[in-house]
């Protein structure tokens, strides 16, 4: 099948009401300010609070999300947990609904084998027909997955890699021990983003593009179109973007920024918490500096 993951995907964030509630309208108004400017989805994972969910949190929220798109861009929907049962379940789920693919972190909280993943893959693999992407993160899961077993992987089905290591050196080695024809390889974030691409990255997964998906925008623009200095500039503007984005809980910022943006994003969840005006005052006036203006 040709490849249909590509380009700027952001990790959206899920919308709360003030008691903690799913806000689908408020999640609807997230997706369609975003979608004009981005080449797809990937709810429900770590911006997506999905670990923050129940079970069946995470089905409405990827229910009302790929609805909203409604085929425009393909949707990834996050089935990771550190519950093998609950993955299958969520991985069916997504099929059910019309999801593109789905992606999974590997279990976290315990220390596992690499054959302990093996085989949790394998569960998800067997579980859907849909394209599958193992997300590795091993700064989250404390399970860094090995080029050899995503390697593995790719020779029993797996589609895709997102690799969040944010280290170029390990994104080579993954490039070079999988031979799979077709196989697809995601950055899973803006930072290295330039230089993922030119390694071969398909796609960038992004959380500054849940706020400033038109910067995002650009920055692919240049990178497909050739434009080696443009996509260099705009790639250290996206850095200096990033920098103010985490001077604090970047979630939480993408929130309070989308609200100076005039969306309504809702709220994040228990334990995040809103900011200080004082901070948001800081953020605010550092996005302008960098000509970001929330008009």
């Amino acid at each position: 099948m040709d490849n249909i993951f590509k380009g700027i995907i952001p990790p959206v964030i899920t919308a709360f009401d003030k008691n903690g509630y799913f806000d689908e309208h408020a999640q609807r108004e997230i997706i369609s300010f975003l979608l004009p400017h981005v080449h797809g989805f990937y709810p429900t994972g770590t911006y997506g609070c999905g670990p923050l969910m129940t079970t069946e949190e995470r089905k409405r929220v990827a229910e009302v999300i790929v609805d909203e798109v409604s085929g425009k861009v393909p949707v990834i929907i996050h089935i990771g947990s550190v519950n093998t049962a609950q993955v299958i379940e969520l991985a069916k789920h997504a099929e059910s609904i019309g999801a593109d693919g789905v992606g999974a972190i590997p279990p976290y909280y315990y220390n596992y084998s690499q054959k302990n993943l093996l085989e949790y893959f394998r569960s998800i693999l067997h579980a859907t027909n849909l394209p599958v992407f193992a997300y590795n993160n091993p700064g989250l899961s404390n399970n860094p997955l090995e080029p050899e077993t995503v390697a593995q992987l790719a020779n029993e089905g797996l589609y895709g890699l997102k690799d969040s290591s944010f280290d170029l050196v390990d994104f080579y080695n993954f490039i070079n021990a999988i031979k799979k024809p077709g196989f697809c390889f995601i950055i899973g974030t803006e930072a290295i983003a330039a230089a993922a691409v030119n390694a071969g990255a398909k796609g960038v997964i992004s959380g500054l593009a849940n706020i400033w998906p038109e910067l995002m925008q650009k920055l692919w623009l240049a990178l497909v179109n050739g434009k080696t200095k443009n996509a260099a500039q705009l790639q250290l503007k996206v850095l200096e973007a990033r920098a103010v984005l985490k001077t604090a809980p970047t979630l939480v910022v993408c929130y309070e920024v989308l609200r100076m943006r005039g969306i309504n994003p809702g709220n994040p969840r228990l334990p995040f918490h809103s900011l200080e005006k004082g901070k948001l005052k800081h953020i605010r006036s550092s996005f302008a500096e960098l000509g970001l203006h929330f008009t």
